[in-house]
């Protein structure tokens, strides 16, 4: 996820910043405590800034409901860590509306600090049905999905051309090529986001899943990463950075680390969210219209996908959760989903916008970002999701480094897992 998304990164929460305004008094001579009011909207950092003009389009329409965007950091894991020091002052908390990463609705249900929305008030029927199931937390609607997110390979099409090949299905025939043809190319072969951080996470989750295997069941509280698949899939990234067609610089990239070295041709293939994409096929880009997308290669065909973006979702002591909601009905909207990707170059929701022609002509990539999105799964599911990504993040950052073998980070994985399950 940067949006998580993808993605994978976590786009809204609503907050409000300005001394004095967060008195919850002050907040409830606003409007009626309970009922329709102003809100405040907190976010992971919008890099496209696409999100300012749409507020101004609901607060133009609705006056007495005004909504207040205040950007926290764009890193994932400083976003989680602002947002759970301020719900953990309960009624004294500044956000009404919560954009989470979509990984956060089981720990935020569980600790009490989201409310439990009523499914019949949102059109779920016309979203993409996988994003759903992660807007759920023992079986009942925590929040409601609001853009979502895939990774994707992208690839210098230019570069293949030359050679006569295909993009790569397999982690075969990527590796083949990032040994063979990169280096002639002045290129290095492969990189996705592999410092230690929620990125990490998600690559070591869909080399897992693409080799068949899991991490974690019943929602946390079953640990099931100890199977060959993981041993195959960590031993996937290893083997690329211990033979080199995965350069040792690739374990310091994030998500815009990575997407600069492939946008500054740097890089043969590179596992990243379609903002990557966008970007990279921007005018004034060294690869623009040199570029290509296809689904992550797997061992024996494509791959699997770790499902990024955002949902959102009111905070259990908003004082307008009528509101709250009407908002988050207004984001989720198709004419404001269609902006979502038109202006913030962020895959939206409703299901119907990955067959529109016109958009299809704008974003090429939608029809495989569709087949990645609809066969796409969630990152792990727990309540303790903030103590699961660390010690996941630990462990395989250990296996590329060469600290440790592929076999060895597997089984610390499932102790260290099934610890943290206990404590739960």
């Amino acid at each position: 996820m940067r949006w998580i998304h993808a993605a994978g990164r976590g786009l809204l929460v609503l907050v409000v910043v300005m001394t004095g305004y967060v008195a919850s008094g002050a907040r409830a001579d606003e409007g009626t405590a309970g009922g329709r009011g102003p809100l405040t909207l907190a976010t992971a950092g919008d890099l496209t800034g696409y999100l300012g003009p749409l507020l101004e389009g609901w607060n133009r329409t609705h006056p007495g409901e005004k909504v207040t965007l205040v950007e926290l950091p764009d890193s994932t894991d400083e976003t989680h860590a602002q947002m759970v020091t301020d719900l953990r002052g309960g009624d004294r908390s500044r956000f009404d509306v919560l954009n989470i990463d979509v990984n956060w609705t089981s720990e935020f249900a569980a600790a009490g600090w989201i409310r439990q929305l009523p499914r019949d008030r949102f059109p779920l029927k016309t979203f993409l049905k996988p994003v759903v199931d992660t807007a759920t937390y023992d079986g009942h609607l925590y929040a409601v999905p609001y853009v979502t997110n895939a990774g994707l390979l992208l690839y210098r099409k230019d570069v293949l051309a030359k050679e006569g090949v295909p993009p790569p299905r397999t982690w075969a025939e990527l590796e083949r090529d990032a040994k063979t043809i990169a280096p002639k190319y002045g290129l290095d072969g492969y990189a996705g986001q592999f410092l230690p951080y929620e990125g990490l996470t998600v690559n070591a989750a869909e080399a897992v899943y693409s080799a068949g295997g899991s991490i974690l069941g019943d929602e946390g509280a079953r640990v099931t990463v100890d199977s060959a698949a993981a041993r195959e899939g960590i031993g996937f990234l290893a083997r690329g950075v211990r033979e080199g067609w995965i350069p040792k610089k690739a374990l310091t990239y994030k998500e815009e680390e990575s997407k600069q070295a492939f946008q500054d041709g740097k890089l043969l293939f590179l596992r990243n969210w379609p903002y990557a994409y966008v970007g990279a096929s921007a005018k004034g880009s060294p690869v623009a219209g040199k570029i290509g997308a296809v689904p992550l290669p797997g061992p024996h065909g494509p791959g699997t996908s770790v499902l990024g973006g955002s949902n959102l979702a009111v905070n259990t002591h908003a004082w307008h959760p009528d509101s709250a909601a009407r908002l988050i009905a207004y984001l989720t909207s198709k004419p404001v989903q269609r902006q979502v990707l038109t202006r913030g170059a962020l895959p939206p929701v409703r299901a119907a916008l990955y067959e529109d022609p016109d958009l299809i002509r704008r974003f090429p990539y939608l029809p495989t970002l569709y087949t990645s999105i609809v066969n796409a799964q969630p990152r792990p599911k727990s309540p303790r999701y903030d103590q699961v990504t660390l010690v996941v993040q630990a462990v395989v950052q250990d296996a590329m480094t060469g600290h440790e073998t592929p076999a060895a980070a597997v089984r610390r994985l499932a102790r260290e897992l099934a610890a943290v399950s206990s404590r739960g």
